[in-house]
Formats: structure tokens, C-alpha cells, sequence
């Protein structure tokens, strides 16, 4: 399947204050990943929808998930179906994948992995894992 044909996901970890979103394809390829302010969110992710052809939404089912799929589901411009995945343990696996997509520089190399906090929000990299659980749960 070529790029411009390959189906497109959106990964969408909500929370009260910010939110981890991504796109990848089946591939595994990432084509955009951010964290945004809550209070950006629906104008993020339509414009994200648009521009990816977006064709499933994959979000984390725990805190703030049915409040957002609500809204979701009557604030997006288009409608795309939602799959709620399981999102435990996310957090803690985001932070070891932040260090295998950015590897530590300088001292932080020195630190054992367990105690690297990375430098900056990593729900982005949980928004990616959403849609890797999805991709597990369906083979």
C-alpha cells in the first residue's frame, strides 16, 4: 500500500489540562504527534482529520474519556469512529519510549533509566501507544 492510500489514525489521550495526540498509519509510521492545551483539542484534532483523511479516532479509556467522547462525538466536523483502548500503564511506557525516540544527551546518558524523567510532557508519545494497543488488540 503507498503513503497517499495507506489509512490513517488518530491517537487522542485526553485530559483535563493537556492532551497527547498523534497520527501514525498502520505501518507504524508517525506523521505528526504534539501535546496541546485541552482548550485546543477539537480545533486540533478537525484540522488534524482533514489534513490525515483521518478514518478511525483510538483514544484511552480512563480519567476524563466519557465526558471527551461525548464531545467527540458532537463537536467533530466529521464524523470518525471512535475505539476507547485501554490506557494502564501508558504513562510509564511512554517515558521509556520517549528515551528510544530521543536518546539522552550529555549527564542524563548516565542516569539509570528508571530514574530519566523525560524533559517534557509525553502524552503525545501515549497518544502513539493508543494506537499500537489498537493495532495489537485487532491481530
Amino acid at each position: 500500500m503507498n503513503q497517499e492510500t495507506s489509512s490513517k489514525l488518530l491517537g487522542f489521550d485526553p485530559g483535563r489540562d493537556k492532551c497527547g495526540v498523534a497520527v501514525t498509519d498502520e505501518q507504524g509510521n508517525i506523521y505528526y504527534h504534539e501535546v496541546i492545551e485541552s482548550s485546543q483539542a477539537i480545533s486540533t484534532l478537525n484540522n488534524l482529520i482533514q489534513q490525515f483523511s483521518i478514518n478511525l479516532l483510538v483514544m484511552g479509556n480512563q480519567t476524563t474519556s466519557k465526558q471527551w467522547k461525548k464531545r467527540l462525538e458532537n463537536e467533530l466536523l466529521v464524523s470518525v469512529p471512535i475505539v476507547l483502548i485501554d490506557e494502564r500503564n501508558s504513562t510509564l511506557e511512554a517515558r521509556d519510549r520517549y528515551w528510544e525516540m530521543y536518546p539522552p544527551q550529555g549527564l542524563i546518558r548516565l542516569l539509570p533509566a528508571g530514574m530519566r524523567n523525560p524533559p517534557r510532557p509525553i502524552d503525545d508519545i501515549v497518544a502513539i501507544l493508543l494506537i499500537e494497543r489498537y493495532f495489537n488488540s485487532i491481530k
